[in-house]
């Protein structure tokens, strides 16, 4: 799963270096042109920042979904039908004070008596299934192809590229980070001293006429780290989360001779060796955060004077334990799929994605299986900032071959948005494609649900692929007569479709308008999708 540990971070490693170191009538929102809607030059306040995915193009000037006027025009006090949405992600902790209330709950199971009391093939699978076992470190797919000799002689040597280099510039990157954090460290106790103050501001560190050469470095340090945070602490924070970051990747990631599967016991590349796992898919960690944040994007519980509102209000969330901390497996990835649709899921969300899939075949199998069984699968388009359609830019699991023709029509692959409209509306991380990427949602520091009934933000394609996968919720919920194919559809065919040219990974030299860098060229929206989903129910529009 390609992960994104903090923005602001990212752009700090480039800082380094230079140290040295189709539109209906009945769809309403769209003014004529939205590239005419003023541009909003204030800063997001807390309660947008915390909300800016629900809220309305137009009227608030921020490219969010328009959820909250869904609410308050069209769905109001209708429940509809409960969905359950399945979340196959990291463990979600089940036990948190904003998802605890919407969870699926298996009730041919018994809890606890370790029998399989429904004769799903899973014994005690009662919010759903663990395939992870108690393992969640682990290799990325280039790793296990090269300690494994896994596909043919052009994917492995394609795989060992990756591994050299990426393994060289995590210890590199690894280093520079603990060494700048000393020195930010140091800069912060002898601020501290300096003026006498542990609580101090840029104009404060500025107005300093250092004296000594070890004041003018503190100076220096604490002026730099003012560019990517508020204050020296959170800076702090922010490299030690990237420390972590780049450990993971040299002592697990990019490590050839880890192997986090072990203590699982089955056979990863062997699709009919089924009997692994466990019935438990509580995340096992505060680090494990990921699913728990994706679960709380779709379905956290609304209006309950609590942390957050998810999009969809009538959601039963399947928790399906497959995505460590490293790449999936294709077998759990796969399994994971039939599990969810077996078990009655009608949308299931991936958050996740990796550039090598050796098993790829049992993916898609899983895929064209749910697709014959109704269910939509929502997709991370990944965080690599890259064009999809390029041949050597895979994003697996994907809905065709070689950019072919698509193997089902179930599937959609979301793109991030940053909260500020115009040229810097593409999130400089989103990975985007004409033919690979459907649609573009919110997705850059998305305030959400994390373990042991914490709430933090977090940035990616992650958390654009659940914001989508709660409108299909929406649809599906009050018009459950439509089918995956057609929720796809009006989903696609009724976002906003903004004209104006964005920039493609950050470079300001390459832009491009949302029709050329995706399927639909737009961006989703609940209050539109509902107004074509009736319009679509009741027959009066085709798609």
């Amino acid at each position: 799963m390609t992960r994104i540990f903090s923005k602001s971070v990212l752009g700090f490693s480039t800082a380094l270096l230079f140290m040295g170191c189709v539109t209906t009538a009945l769809v309403s929102t769209p003014i004529e042109n939205i590239d005419a809607t003023p541009l909003k030059i204030t800063d997001l306040t807390e309660d947008q920042k915390k909300n800016w995915g629900h809220l309305d193009l137009v009227s608030d000037t921020i490219p969010g979904m328009s959820v909250n006027k869904a609410y308050a025009e069209i769905i109001g006090n209708k429940k509809g039908r409960k969905v359950i949405v399945a979340v196959l992600d990291a463990g979600v902790d089940l036990k948190h004070e904003d998802l605890d209330d919407v969870l699926w709950t298996n009730k041919g199971e018994k809890p606890g008596d370790g029998k399989d009391n429904d004769n799903n093939g899973y014994i005690d699978d009662i919010h759903g299934y663990n395939f992870l076992g108690e393992s969640y470190n682990e290799q990325l797919e280039a790793a296990r192809i090269v300690k494994l000799k896994l596909g043919d002689a052009a994917m492995q040597a394609k795989a060992k590229t990756k591994v050299d280099t990426e393994y060289g510039k995590a210890v590199q990157s690894k280093q520079q980070y603990e060494q700048f954090l000393q020195a930010v460290k140091n800069a912060h106790e002898g601020l501290k001293k300096e003026l006498n103050k542990s609580d101090y501001t840029k104009k404060e560190v500025s107005a300093i006429k250092p004296t000594t050469e070890a004041m003018r470095q503190n100076v220096g340090a604490a002026l730099q780290a003012f560019s990517f945070a508020d204050d020296l602490p959170s800076f702090i924070k922010l490299l030690e989360d990237g420390i972590s970051h780049f450990s993971d990747q040299v002592n697990y990631n990019y490590n050839v001779n880890f192997d986090g599967r072990k203590v699982v016991g089955d056979d990863p590349y062997d699709i009919t060796d089924t009997k692994y796992g466990n019935g438990n898919p509580q995340s096992r960690s505060e680090s494990e955060s990921h699913g728990t944040h994706v679960a709380g994007i779709i379905a956290a519980e609304r209006n309950n004077g609590k942390g957050i509102n998810g999009v969809a209000n009538n959601v039963a969330i399947m928790s399906i334990r497959a995505v460590p901390n490293g790449d999936e497996y294709d077998k759990d990835i796969a399994l994971g799929i039939r599990y969810a649709v077996d078990n009655g899921a009608k949308i299931i969300n991936g958050s996740f994605g990796k550039s090598f899939s050796p098993k790829a075949e049992w993916v898609y199998d899983a895929i064209k299986y749910a697709a014959e069984k109704d269910v939509l699968f929502i997709h991370a388009a990944g965080n690599d900032g890259v064009n999809l359609d390029e041949p050597n830019e895979p994003n697996f699991p994907n809905d065709q071959v070689n950019n072919g023709t698509e193997i089902a029509d179930n599937v959609i692959t979301v793109g991030a948005l940053n909260s500020k409209y115009g040229g810097e509306l593409l999130a400089n991380y989103s990975n985007y494609g004409k033919i690979n990427v459907d649609i573009f949602a919110p997705g850059t520091d998305i305030y959400s649900t994390y373990p042991n009934n914490t709430y933090e933000y977090s940035p990616g394609t992650s958390m654009a692929a659940p914001a989508v996968a709660g409108i299909a919720a929406l649809i599906r919920s009050q018009y459950p007569k439509l089918t995956a194919s057609q929720v796809k559809k009006i989903i696609l065919e009724s976002g906003l479709a903004p004209i104006t040219k964005v920039m493609l990974g950050g470079d300001t030299g390459k832009t491009a308008s949302l029709k050329e860098i995706s399927t639909s060229g737009k961006i989703a929206n609940a209050y539109n999708a509902l107004i074509m989903a009736e319009g679509v129910a009741s027959g009066k529009i085709k798609i």
